[in-house]
This record gives structure tokens, sequence and C-alpha cells, in this order.
């Protein structure tokens, strides 16, 4: 039996489909590429298509024997969100209902979603755990909470089981620099640093110096992917074995501000970071840190890497990945 990783050419999906087949699992990934990169997918067996295609999807169902699907393919910018709300819902709401509806026909029932902390918008409780009230602020958080509903409603009508995953600022690379983060454009912090330490763009913008945070700027929990990967064959093979739905928040528990960050970053690099103070943007809450107690006790899951461990495994495919595009 196979394990389908839909987004398996993207920056997550790509991790935990090598970690799955280190792991002794056959893969297969699904992935249009319309943000994922081919040279991402170092494992497994590969299928171009979208999930949105029901007729592409049962022939997947069909030709693989599949036990359990693994969801990253939804776009996850919350401030192209913003700006393109028609995008999200199509991609990350009725595609993935199509997904769901594709799995009914082939009997496979069990689902393990990638969800997000952007469920819980602003938060009123540090950490956040499972239990937080889930009021997004921003189209993206809304879809991932939409599609959490979903999951909710097709286990009790239809009884497909599923594990939710709701992580906080992915980070990090593969240690052996194999995959690592590929964006274009690139939105994320510590990816944004690195182009302006190489002179790819002139500074690092900070949105926003007056939150209530202690130096102003936000503060964010960040989760190396390589913990992801760990976590999500924990949950996969937990549901697999209980049959019993659950939702589990998966951060560090610590926070650090985007001047933090960008200061860490600056010693692990050995450069400067010019940087650029700007207005807020829409739908960014002040602090976001993650309870893991939950995943830590059913998973027996703990994170292994720092946040040290995510900029410089990052850096040091970023640096490859720069060397190779010169030759």
């Amino acid at each position: 039996m196979s394990i389908l990783i839909v987004g398996g050419a993207g920056y997550i999906g790509s991790h935990v489909n090598k970690y799955l087949h280190r792991a002794g699992y056959d893969t297969v990934v699904v992935d249009n590429l319309c943000k994922g990169h081919i040279e991402s997918v170092c494992c497994g067996e590969f299928f171009c298509g979208d999930i949105g295609d029901e007729a592409f999807m049962d022939r997947v169902f069909s030709s693989c024997k599949i036990e359990a699907v693994m969801h990253f393919a939804a776009y996850a910018y919350v401030g192209e969100s913003v700006i393109s709300p028609s995008e999200y819902y199509e991609n990350n709401v009725i595609k993935t209902k199509l997904l769901l509806d594709s799995m009914r026909r082939n009997s496979v029932n069990n689902f393990i979603f990638s969800s997000t902390c952007a469920t819980f918008g602003n938060a009123t409780e540090i950490p956040i755990t499972e239990t937080h009230p889930q009021n997004p602020i921003n189209p993206y958080g809304f879809t991932k909470f939409v599609v959490e509903r979903m999951l909710y409603d097709y286990d009790n009508a239809y009884g497909l089981r599923s594990c939710i995953f709701r992580y906080f600022n992915a980070s990090g690379a593969d240690p052996e620099c194999e995959i690592g983060e590929w964006h274009e454009p690139e939105t994320h912090l510590i990816p944004i640093i690195f182009e302006a330490a190489t002179g790819k763009r002139a500074a690092v913008s900070i949105f926003g110096t007056d939150y209530p945070t202690t130096d102003g700027t936000c503060v964010r929990d960040y989760i190396h992917v390589c913990d992801l990967a760990e976590a999500h064959k924990l949950g996969m093979e937990r549901l697999i074995k209980t049959g019993v739905s659950e939702n589990y928040n998966l951060g560090c528990g610590k926070g650090y501000s985007v001047r933090e960050t960008i200061n860490m970053a600056s010693e692990i690099t050995g450069v400067n970071i010019a940087t650029i103070e700007t207005e807020r943007r829409k739908g960014d809450p002040p602090t976001l840190i993650g309870a893991m107690q939950k995943a830590e006790k059913l998973l027996n899951w703990k994170p292994k890497y720092s946040l040290k461990d995510s900029i410089e495994t990052a850096w040091n495919w970023y640096v490859k990945k720069e060397k190779l595009e010169k030759k």
C-alpha cells in the first residue's frame, strides 16, 4: 500500500515525501507544478495533474493502492489571499472537496490535512492550544478553517477519518541539502533575508513596528520542516491504527520577533542585513506561538530543531541552490 502526497513537489510536501520514503513507505506524488518543482520530488512515483480533475484522480487511485492521502496542495500566502480571495476559495476549498469525493469513490478513508495556525486569528491566549477559538482574520486562514469543518462533517457522514495538523511557521531545509524551500516569488521571511544577504534584494521589509510585542515587530513560532515531516508520519500511523480523527497544533512553544530572526540570520550568514520599516500588512496577527503538548502526549512527538538549526539548514540549501544556478 502507498501513501498519496498531493502537493508533494512543494516545500513541505517534498520533505514529507523524502521522510516517508526513508521510513520505508511507498509514496505517490501528485502535483500540477503550478507552484511546486519536479526537482523536489526526490523519490516515489510521480503524477503530474490537478486534484480538482476527478477523472485524473480516479486514474491515480485505480492504478495505485492508496492507504492514506496527505494534502499539501493549498495556496498559502496570506497577503495574496487578501488580494485574490477567489483563487484561494477555488484551490483550497473547492478542489479539496473534489479530492475528498475522489477518495470516497475509491474507498480511501484516511486523510492527513496540512492546516495552519492562521485559523486562530488574533490569539487571546499564548501559547495557542487546540481548544483556542478559531477566528481567522484573512482568506487563507478561513479557507483552511472551512476545510477543517468539512472534514468533521465528512467524518460524521461518511466515515472519512482525518488527522489535522495546524502548524506554525514552517522553516529550515533538508539537512542533506537535497531539497529545500523554493518559492517563486519568495514571500517567507527567512529566504527573503537570504535574498537580501546575497544582493538579490536591497533590504528586508519589516511590516509594522508598533505591535504589542517586545520590539514592536510580529512574533512567530518557527518549526523545522523535518520536525513537521516526522509529525505527519506519526499522525498518519496513529490515524490508521485507531481510526479516530484528531487535530494537533505543531509549534516549538517559543516565539521570535521579526527583528530577532533577522539578527540571528545575520550572525549565521555573516552579513549585515539591511531593513526597511513599513506599514503593517492586512491579516497579520501580532503574536503566534503554538502549544505542542497534545502531539507530545498522543504522538510521542517533540521538535528536535531550533530556530538556529532552521536558519542554518535553510542557508546551506540556499547557498547550494545558488551555486547550481550559476553553473
